[in-house]
């Protein structure tokens, strides 16, 4: 048993010691599926701490010859398949995680080199009568093992993209590391001794050009996670059932830890999941990732939109993405659409592949962002929140006449680019100007079935401001009146869905007149109190 050639099974038995695990073993029934085929070549990136690593483990404790793993994964969803003893145990597998590596090698100039050594040695040790040369590439060695034996290995990389994320000027190490993957991977060659590559990190693979550096691999990202969306993160299901285990409120745990859309799930980040079942709070579990360090430099690229970008995500809105020029590194950003992207893949904002947009997607990432930017220091962020903190607090003293200028003020001078055609527009600028309201209150909710119609916006007070803070129902008119707004909260019994969340209620009621030019507003108290 090597430390990189077979390794045994230990890794992932500590993680079924743990008190949460979570079955992610069918995985192992697609890997099994595709071995010895063209799609044998996986690249699968997520976010940090959504669990890539355990993935990576399990498949090595489940292909690796230097093991008996049967028991390990008794009961577990793979043991029920017909084919779970076929594969089990029966290869040479190849495992790196080039994060350590790097450091062990002690620079990422040597990474590679140490790379190739170490498992040069080891598989000289496995394979003691095919004589390999001390200066072989390991690409070399595997062919030659393979013409000799008619042995195939699984080969896994974990954290694959490390130097090219954290060495992403280093011109040198770059060439070398993609020629080092293209030699193991790419080519007719390969195809003869690989019998699954997997390959897991938090970027696809970097495009040269316009293609991939490996253009044999499937690729399955936070852009297009495909069939293998169940298997990284946690799923709605997974999460009710942990929500009912330690008695946590499941709502609220989606108001905090829920968004990212693949496919048809909604998926959860495992780490910020656990982390509150065992502890028991409500707050960002993303510190240890370093949010002002990754995205600080990316807002100082400054791109033409990206600062207002940010604040409507961060106000709760929506903004439209083009995720096709990504090269998929850190230096070759040409516009906004290439930091935005670069954030989807870090995990900061979530994707919604139908409408090619990109959103905050919960209250967790949400403060991450917020600490970010403002230790960033923008002039144009502190204005701007001066401005939406004087349109929330005229808000809650209902005083109208100053809600109206405030609207004004801020579609004149920080969001001028939505220009006012519709309803649809009035409701953009004001999903901005109520930024501040993200302290006390969750992301609004848009169009709210309630009663008899959809309310434009609610506003639910996060738990420990219920008793502060009223619940904002909040409908917008276009070139009518804001009365006419009122009145139909009131008719179509808007406020009786909010009720079950909140203590005290207004009805907010914006119009804006096109041929004025004007805001008008009206707010009330609701007239029953709950």
């Amino acid at each position: 048993m090597g430390r990189f050639v077979n390794p045994g099974n230990e890794a992932f038995r500590v993680v079924l010691n743990s008190e949460i695990y979570i079955d992610k073993t069918g995985l192992i029934e697609y890997t099994n599926k595709v071995m010895n085929t063209t799609q044998a070549f996986i690249c699968n990136s997520r976010p940090r701490r959504f669990g890539k690593s355990i993935t990576a483990d399990m498949l090595t404790a489940y292909y690796s010859r230097a093991c008996d793993s049967e028991k390990l994964f008794e009961g577990l969803e793979i043991s029920r398949k017909n084919d779970f003893k076929k594969h089990l145990n029966k290869y040479d597998v190849i495992h790196l995680d080039v994060q350590w590596c790097m450091m062990d090698a002690g620079s990422p100039e040597t990474t590679v080199a140490y790379m190739n050594e170490h498992l040069i040695s080891e598989l000289q040790e496995i394979y003691p009568d095919i004589v390999l040369d001390n200066d072989e590439k390991v690409y070399g060695a595997l062919s030659r093992i393979n013409a000799a034996t008619g042995k195939k290995f699984v080969v896994i990389i974990d954290e694959w993209d490390v130097l090219i994320r954290d060495e992403a000027l280093n011109q040198k190490v770059q060439d070398e590391y993609i020629g080092f993957l293209r030699g193991l991977f790419k080519g007719s060659e390969p195809t003869k001794y690989i019998q699954l590559a997997y390959l897991t990190g938090i970027l696809p693979i970097k495009k040269i050009r316009t293609q991939s550096a490996l253009n044999n691999f499937s690729e399955f990202t936070m852009l297009d996670a495909s069939v293998l969306v169940p298997y990284i993160g946690f799923t709605e299901a997974e999460v009710r059932e942990l929500c009912a285990k330690y008695n946590e409120d499941y709502a609220k745990v989606k108001q905090w830890y829920d968004g990212y859309m693949l496919e048809e799930y909604q998926i959860y980040n495992p780490k910020a999941v656990v982390s509150l079942m065992l502890r028991g709070k409500y707050k960002s579990y993303w510190s240890d990732t370093g949010t002002y360090e990754a995205v600080v430099p990316l807002i100082n690229m400054d791109f033409d939109g990206l600062k207002t970008a940010i604040i409507e995500m961060i106000s709760g809105t929506a903004v439209e993405v083009d995720v096709s020029s990504f090269q998929n590194d850190t230096i070759s950003f040409a516009n906004r659409d290439d930091v935005l992207t670069y954030l989807i893949h870090l995990g900061y904002l979530g994707y919604d592949e139908k409408n090619q947009s990109a959103f905050i997607p919960n209250e967790e990432i949400r403060q991450e962002l917020m600490k970010a930017v403002k230790r960033k220091k923008w002039n144009e962020w502190m204005s701007f929140q001066q401005e939406s903190d004087t349109l929330l607090e005229a808000t809650l003293n209902l005083e109208s006449d100053q809600v109206a200028k405030q609207i004004e003020k801020i579609h004149t001078e920080y969001v001028s680019m939505i220009q006012y055609n519709d309803e649809n527009s009035l409701s953009s600028v004001l999903t901005i100007g109520y930024l501040s309201a993200m302290k006390y209150y969750f992301k609004p909710i848009r169009e709210l079935p309630s009663g008899r119609g959809f309310a434009d916006f609610v506003f639910i007070p996060k738990p420990e401001y219920t008793g502060d803070y009223p619940a904002l129902v909040v409908e917008l008119k276009w070139n009518k009146d804001a009365r006419t707004a009122i009145q139909q909260i009131k008719e179509k019994k808007y406020p009786d869905t909010v009720r079950q969340y909140t203590g005290k209620m207004l009805l907010v009621g914006i119009n804006y007149d096109k041929k004025t030019k004007e805001h008008s507003c009206i707010i009330e108290k609701a007239d029953v109190e709950f």
